[in-house]
């Protein structure tokens, strides 16, 4: 069956727990004790007076359609030019499939780094789709989870592709919410997209329980997990947990407030360490402030030290547009980074 449909073996909450009741009255949710907006999203509904219709239908008040709970005016996906983000990919425009999804999936993890370099600069353009197609697109200076996911999912829902965005916590459930990916429905299956993780899947997954894909040697795993009685997904690399993901309404400022947090608090990891990573047709590739680790399948793991100025020359490498007064910031960061 479809991996939102009611399930009688879903397990029941933890005494105390929030009771599960739909405010659409949808006798789904009494039935198979899912919270109720997984019931009402498999019927084209929110819950608490929301708004969610199935894309293509227009509510009988006269409203917008809405994505993902939300007015899909408000992702502004109209702000990015999807021919020139195709054609920096090699793809032609066509009617959605799971096959051009994928090639949408490995052709972005392979054309546009995973990079903080935005973050230890200083540079803080915001991560609103105008602002993201510059940076990647245009300026082609990498990024991390919110600018990939919020790229992607603003050019599939062009391409008439159903989106839904969704937020998770990165190798811990007590973790803040700082992972972006991106969900997408096609003939009434739903996948799971992740291109802003860095070393992860280079195409679509199944959302459903013990789905798997195999990527460079690497297995992915997805699975459900409960945390106090609310059902998460989860994606493991090698039986190691990456992150798990809920499936609440997301809105642009949640995005913009993990953006914040993570290119801003004192704690984040993007401020204290240099992160490029990039898919290639043959494997992986890492560079930190201290080397850079090389990565293909069927072969052993490569991993070289580096002075600071040839590690801003493997970031180059991988795609990370810099001009020589950049390049000699970065340097200068990356010789503070080592002395931590």
């Amino acid at each position: 069956m479809p991996s939102w449909e009611c399930s009688e073996d879903w397990p029941v909450p933890r005494p105390g727990a929030r009771p599960w009741r739909c405010a659409w009255g949808c006798s789904g949710s009494l039935r198979c004790r899912r919270p109720c907006r997984w019931c009402c999203w498999s019927r084209g509904r929110d819950v608490g007076g929301g708004a969610r219709t199935v894309r293509g239908e227009r509510p009988a008040d006269g409203r917008e359609n809405t994505v993902n709970g939300s007015d899909a005016s408000e992702w502004r996906i109209a702000d990015i030019d999807v021919p020139a983000y195709l054609a920096a990919l090699g793809i032609e425009a066509e009617a959605p499939s799971l096959d051009l999804l994928e090639r949408l999936h490995r052709a972005h993890v392979l054309t546009f780094p995973f990079s903080n370099v935005e973050v230890l600069l200083g540079h803080h353009p915001g991560v609103a789709p105008a602002a993201v197609f510059d940076q990647l697109v245009t300026r082609r200076r990498g990024g991390y989870c919110f600018e990939h996911a919020q790229l992607f999912a603003a050019a599939l829902e062009a391409l008439g592709f159903t989106v839904r965005r969704a937020l998770g916590r990165v190798r811990s459930l007590q973790s803040a919410r700082t992972h972006m990916t991106v969900l997408v429905e096609l003939v009434g299956v739903r996948y799971l997209c992740d291109p802003g993780f860095g070393f992860s899947i280079t195409g679509p997954v199944p959302l459903h329980d013990g789905a798997r894909r195999v990527d460079t040697g690497q297995a992915f795993t997805v699975g459900r997990v409960l945390d106090e009685g609310w059902p998460l997904w989860s994606l493991s690399r090698n039986g190691s947990l990456e992150h798990v993901l809920d499936e609440s309404t997301v809105h642009p400022a949640d995005v913009r407030m993990g953006h914040l947090m993570t290119s801003t608090a004192e704690d984040s990891v993007f401020r204290h360490h240099l992160m490029v990573m990039r898919h290639t047709p043959e494997g992986h590739v890492t560079v930190t402030e201290r080397g850079v680790t090389e990565r293909a399948a069927g072969q052993r793991t490569s991993q070289q030290d580096l002075t600071a100025s040839e590690v801003v020359g493997r970031v180059r490498d991988l795609g990370v547009s810099l001009s020589e007064g950049e390049a000699e910031r970065l340097t200068s960061v990356v010789r503070g980074l080592r002395n931590q």
